[in-house]
């Protein structure tokens, strides 16, 4: 089943990306595939049941894909898609300005 879109192209990236563990999920899997405890560690304050919620929201999105390997304990691994690392300079965006902004305040 598809979703229905917002007409407005800022809406559709906010909707896809639009709360700060996606964004921090981002930013970590643009430097490679992770493992799902490797993204818990690094984003820190997350819980598993909040991280899983947002992995799903992603691929299901079409921004990140999700393998299962048949081991145990079963491994995960996470990679984003061609769509998803097209968000990078966006996220290069947000990178300068917060440094641009941190400078400003301190």
């Amino acid at each position: 089943m598809e979703k229905k879109l917002p007409d407005c192209p800022v809406e559709i990236t906010l909707k896809l990306i639009g709360n700060r563990w996606k964004v921090l999920i981002m930013r970590d899997l643009l430097t490679g595939t992770k493992r799902f405890g490797e993204l818990k560690k690094s984003i820190g304050d997350i819980t598993q049941k909040v991280l899983t919620s947002n992995l799903r929201d992603m691929e299901e999105s079409g921004l990140l894909t999700r393998k299962v390997y048949a081991e145990v304990p079963p491994r995960v691994e996470y990679t984003l898609t061609e769509m998803g690392y097209s968000l990078k300079p966006i996220l290069d965006a947000m990178i300068d300005w917060g440094l641009n902004y941190k400078k400003s305040i301190e």
